[in-house]
Order: structure tokens, then C-alpha cells, then sequence
């Protein structure tokens, strides 16, 4: 992440200052920042923490300016800093640590080294620690412009037993151009900076609580004249940070705590590219999020704890396949490692189940009726149904993965269902529903072995039935033309072939929109309809029926755009 992030202190003698900072490097490092000496003069330390290796290198001459080893560096000279004004000792070049998987060199010193950086970190310290306060003094708070960069910045108190008030005050900023993405991680750098808050003031509590328990410093003060408060200290309250919490490795745990923030943000959050306008897919599924988070919103209002994982359907529980990521890692199971009997892509189902028994399911899949799986193996099932789904408009799909009892197709049109379920005769023998039983087979060679990982599969026998079975010279909608015809090239891979079928709900999504306009928005006459579908190639009644029930996945945004803009005065009045 092109961030940086720096830890600052309010001076009572000098201001604000900045005391330390990390910076992710994307180029050579700057000079004076990590560089090696000669062998006989400097001592070089490297450890390996979370994949990126650390490198302190202190050489053993000691300039004469405390803050910077170059006389024109950007940081205050030595007589505008006192022992709380400075973190790295004299001499101290400051810590690098290499990420070996991005060669990003993360450094960290008092102040940058660039003096544009350093007047734009200056100046984030000095607003952090006087006028962008937020309410008590502590806490978190957003500011920024174009033109010096945008920061979070969390301000907190440090217990001081020599300090006025028995505390200084500090803060932590995080600094960066690109203000939607500061504010898109506002919540993962709060609780990561809190971490460190704690952590800071538990180790300042315990040096105060027992240099108190030495040397109360109240009573010692109340029972001193008066005098001004300044010629009291006898320079003894400009403490450092390591002075307060007696860390003396405080520098390098907060170098690796920076160098990580900096990673674990920039990776935590990806730009991707968009070509063009967003899918009906990618609008329905921000839809569908945005209803989860309302609604866990509001359970966890009204009873004051998150919503349970499993799901519930009109008081019955639906128990849903583990999905612990470390359940399916390679290194949890034994080698060699145990294959487990599921499908793994709509080529393999086809080529498990018969080109003739697929093309039947597919076409009920297409149309919207219900499709029903029924065995006691769980993740066969829910492999089966995941694939499946992938063939329709995420908005068409309605899935209960399994069940202990059948549900009504308004439901859910993808159903798995344990063995012992008892569907209803009007659902076996209906032509809107399909059935497929997965029972153990009666011998092991039930299935010609394709190859060697279809062995799981061997031992299951899949019957497929419905009320209104496929001709097999039916010509079916043309989209599952196109799918069977991919599915049966072998010369495309599995995911030249999943392109193709991105491609082909995109196309049939387009078809939908302009039938959607033409009969639901301009409400035009059947005649005009049947033009229409000519014209889109699509004059067939299994095209129909697909187009029909595809414009029940929709989008409510596209819903709404298309009817706010009929009902708007502007565009009628442009149409005229």
C-alpha cells in the first residue's frame, strides 16, 4: 500500500513531532536508509517475520546530529529535539525489511527522507495533534485534501509519572493519497491501531503504577511551592518512549507492526477493471450483500448478538456443508491424499451422468423448474448444485442446499434432499420438476472409468426422471445447444469453457432486457412480441420459456432505472 505510517507526540517544549514512521518503497532505497558499511564497521542483524526479512544495521560511528546522518536532511536539528523528540539513538540509520513476494523494501526512521514527504508528514503530525481532534482528546478521525494527502489519524494518552497531568499525548497516522481507499480500510486500520494502543498503554501503566508505588508523585507535588511548572522538570519530564514502557526493543516491534499494517492493508483490498457497465450478476449479487448486512444489522439490534450461521426456513434448520478452509488444504490430509467422491466441472457431470440424461437436467435447469437431488452424500450434492447453478443468472437461482423435507418449488429450484425424504407423487410426476437419486451402485464398473480421479464416482448409480422427459430430437433452447456443443469439445479446457458460458448468459441477458422493456415498461401487443422474438432468434417456445423466466433474475437496479425513466417528464418529452 503506497501509505505511510508514523507514530507522533505533542512536545511540551517543541510542539508536535514526529517520532517515527515506515514507508513501503517501491524503488532503490534512499541513501543513508539501510546502507551497508565496510564489514569492521558496521554489525548487520536479519531475522525472517510473516515473509518479509528485516535488516537493522547500526553503524559504529555516531554522527554529530542525532536525527540524520546527512547534514541536509529534512528532519529539525539537534537543538530543536529533546529526549522525548527522539526514537532511534544517534547514528541509528533506521530498519528495513524486504518483502521477498512484491520486492517492496519497507524502511522506517524518524522522518522520510524526501523532503516533500517530510513536509506532508509534518504537516499531517502537527493536524493530528492540535486542530483535528476528535471529541476527548482520543480517539480516531478522518482529514485531508488533494493536495497534502488524505489521514486517518487515532490520538491516545500515555501514562507519564513526570508529565503534567500524569500523561503526553501521541498519535499514530496513517498517511495516502487515495481517500476511497483510507476510508474503505477505516475499519480494519481501527482495530489494528487499537492493538497497538493497548499494548502501548498496558506497558506505560505498569511503569507508572510502579513508579508511583516508589514515589507518589501527587502528594509529592501538592505538598511542593509553587513555582512555574517549567523550572519544576529540571529536564527530567521529557521522557521517551522507551523510558516510559521499558521496551528497549520498542523501535523494532513497532518497525515490523508498521511494515506489516502497510502489507496486510495493501492486500487486503484489490482494484479490479471493469470493462464496460456491470453485469446483471455483479448487480444482483451487491444487492443480495447489501440485504445480508441490513439484516444482520438488525438482529444484531434488536437481540443484541450476530445472527446464527446455519439457516432457517419457517422454523426448520438447513445444515450447510463445511466450508472451513482449512478443512480442504493439502496439508490436512494424510498423503497420499483421499479424493473425495464430487464433481468438478459441468464436463465432468456430463461425462458421469450421460450426454442424454445431462441434456435433460440442463434443459429443466434453463426453464426454471425445480431439480431435485436426493442421497446421503452432502458434498456430492452441493457440488452437483454448484455447478448446476453456474449454467443460470445469479438472480435465478434459489438453492437449499440440503434438507430433511421437500420444499415447494416457489422455494427454491435447486433442492438436495437426504435418502430418507418422501417427495410427493405430484412432484415425480410433474413436468416442472426433475429428479435425480443418487443410490449406491449395484457393482463398481456400473460406469466406464474416464479417468483415474472419477474412481470416487464409480460406486454411485444416478437415476434422472421427470414427469415430461426431453425427446431427445427436441431441439431444446439454443443457448444449452451451444453449452452441450462446448461441453463436448475437448479441444476447449475447462476454463476456455467457462468463459463461453459467462459469455452466453450475458448474451440471452441481453435478450431479456429488450423483451423486459418492450412488454413490461412500453407494454406493446402480442403481435409486436412475436416480431420481436423473431428478430432476437428466439421464436421458440423452450427460447420463450427461458426468456421468461431469466426476466425474473433481473436486477432491482435495472428495474427501477428502466421505470423511473418512462415515469420521468425529461425523457418522454425527449421521445416526442
Amino acid at each position: 500500500m503506497n501509505a505511510i505510517v508514523a507514530l507522533c507526540h505533542f512536545c511540551e517544549l517543541h510542539g508536535p513531532r514526529t517520532l517515527f514512521c515506515t514507508e513501503a518503497l517501491h524503488s532503490p532505497l534512499p541513501q543513508g536508509a539501510g546502507s551497508g558499511d565496510s564489514p569492521g564497521q558496521s554489525e548487520q542483524v536479519e531475522e525472517e517475520e510473516g515473509g518479509i526479512q528485516m535488516s537493522s544495521r547500526i553503524r559504529s560511528h555516531s554522527p554529530a546530529d542525532g536525527a540524520s546522518i546527512d547534514s541536509s536532511s529534512p528532519g529539525p536539528k539537534k537543538s530543536d529535539m529533546c529526549e522525548g523528540c527522539r526514537s532511534l539513538a544517534a547514528g541509528h540509520p533506521g530498519y528495513v525489511s524486504h518483502d521477498k513476494e512484491t520486492s517492496i523494501k519497507y524502511v522506517s526512521h524518524q522522518h522520510p527522507n524526501h523532503p516533500h514527504l517530510f513536509s506532508i508528514v509534518r504537516q499531517a503530525c502537527v493536524r493530528s495533534l492540535s486542530c483535528e481532534v476528535c471529541p476527548g482528546r482520543e480517539g480516531p478521525i478522518f482529514f485531508g485534501d488533494e493536495q497534502h494527502g488524505f489521514v486517518f489519524s487515532h490520538t491516545f494518552f500515555i501514562k507519564d509519572s513526570l508529565a503534567r497531568g500524569f500523561q503526553r499525548w501521541y498519535s499514530i497516522i496513517v498517511i495516502m493519497m487515495d481517500r476511497i481507499y483510507l476510508i474503505n480500510s477505516w475499519p480494519f486500520l481501527l482495530g489494528k491501531i487499537r492493538g497497538i494502543l493497548d499494548e502501548l498503554q498496558g506497558k506505560a501503566l505498569k511503569v507508572f503504577e510502579a513508579e508511583q508505588f516508589v514515589c507518589p508523585q501527587r502528594a509529592q507535588r501538592m505538598n511542593t511551592a509553587f513555582t512555574p511548572f517549567l523550572h519544576q522538570r529540571n529536564g527530567n519530564a521529557a521522557r521517551s518512549l522507551t523510558s516510559l514502557t521499558r521496551d528497549e526493543n520498542l523501535w523494532a516491534c513497532l518497525h515490523t507492526t508498521f511494515a506489516w499494517l502497510l502489507k496486510a492493508c495493501g492486500s487486503r483490498l484489490t482494484e479490479k477493471l471493469l470493462e464496460g457497465a456491470p453485469t446483471e450478476d455483479t448487480l444482483v449479487q451487491m444487492e443480495k450483500l447489501a440485504e445480508l448486512e441490513e439484516e444482520s444489522e438488525s438482529s444484531e439490534g434488536e437481540e443484541g448478538k450476530p445472527c446464527p450461521q446455519a439457516k432457517v426456513v419457517e422454523g426448520r434448520e438447513l445444515t450447510r456443508c463445511p466450508t472451513n478452509a482449512s478443512l480442504l488444504s493439502e496439508g490436512s490430509w494424510n498423503v497420499p491424499p483421499h479424493r473425495l467422491p464430487v464433481f468438478r466441472s459441468l464436463r465432468h457431470m456430463r461425462q458421469v451422468l450421460g450426454a442424454s440424461a445431462f441434456r435433460m437436467l440442463a434443459w429443466h435447469v434453463l426453464i426454471g423448474n425445480q431439480v431435485i437431488w436426493r442421497g446421503h452424500d452432502r458434498e456430492l450434492i452441493q457440488s452437483a448444485l454448484d455447478f448446476l447453478q453456474t449454467m443460470l443468472p445469479v438472480g435465478c437461482v434459489r438453492a437449499i442446499p440440503y434438507s430433511d423435507q421437500y420444499e415447494e418449488t416457489y422455494r427454491c429450484n435447486f433442492l438436495g434432499l437426504s435418502p430418507q425424504v418422501q417427495i410427493p407423487l405430484h412432484v415425480q410426476s410433474s413436468e416442472f420438476a426433475v429428479i435425480v437419486d443418487v443410490r449406491t451402485a449395484t457393482r463398481s464398473n456400473l460406469y466406464p472409468v474416464l479417468f483415474m480421479d472419477d474412481e470416487p464416482l464409480n460406486k454411485y448409480e444416478f437415476v434422472v426422471a421427470s414427469g415430461s422427459p426431453v425427446a431427445t430430437d427436441r431441439v431444446g433452447p439454443t443457448i444449452l445447444n451451444k453449452i452441450e456443443a462446448a461441453l463436448a469439445n475437448e479441444n476447449l479446457s475447462v476454463n476456455v469453457v467457462d468463459q463461453c458460458l459467462v459469455c452466453l448468459k450475458e448474451e440471452w441477458m441481453n435478450k431479456v432486457k429488450v423483451l423486459f422493456k418492450f412488454t413490461k415498461v412500453d407494454s406493446r401487443p402480442k403481435e409486436d412480441t412475436q416480431k420481436l422474438l423473431s428478430i432476437l432468434a428466439a421464436a421458440e417456445d423452450d427460447n420463450i420459456k427461458l426468456l421468461k423466466f431469466w426476466m425474473t433474475g433481473l436486477s432491482k437496479t435495472y428495474k427501477s432505472h428502466l421505470m423511473s425513466t418512462v415515469r420521468s417528464p425529461t425523457s418522454s418529452e425527449s421521445r416526442n
